[in-house]
């Protein structure tokens, strides 16, 4: 038997929308991560891009479990001395907050950036993405 792999053209992206409205952060991620990598498909290779898009509206509404929206901190660093920044859930948009999920989730490679590129993420119910025909994703 011969593994046959896809080429580029041969891939078919589909359009998918989240409704984020009382999911819970981490468990929605990495249903949008496995997407947007394609690890759903047959055809999913690692060294290729074979995922779909992602559409997640109403991010506003995502929730928290316990009490991580008071003690979760996103830490970053400039690389500079005194550079170190810390920020609670709580001041955080939630918009950053599931493109950070989703990013930790990816492999950490080329590929993570175009990954990321197809995930769209919005607070409110309208997205300017109804040409594409995009279907509910029920997580």
């Amino acid at each position: 038997m011969k593994t046959t792999i896809l080429k580029k053209v041969e891939i078919n992206k589909k359009w998918y929308v989240i409704d984020a409205k009382d999911k819970t952060l981490g468990r929605m991620c990495t249903i949008i991560a496995d997407k947007l990598r394609g690890k759903d498909k047959p055809c999913f290779s690692p060294h290729m891009d074979c995922g779909d898009y992602i559409i997640v509206i109403n991010s506003d509404e995502v929730k928290l479990t316990g009490n991580k929206l008071e003690d979760k901190s996103y830490y970053r660093h400039s690389g500079y001395p005194g550079g170190f920044k810390e920020k609670k859930a709580k001041d955080m948009n939630s918009k950053d907050m599931i493109t950070l999920a989703v990013s930790g989730m990816l492999p950490r490679n080329k590929l993570k950036k175009v990954f990321l590129e197809k995930l769209k993420v919005f607070n409110k119910e309208a997205h300017p993405h109804e040409a594409q025909n995009p279907e509910t994703l029920e997580v």
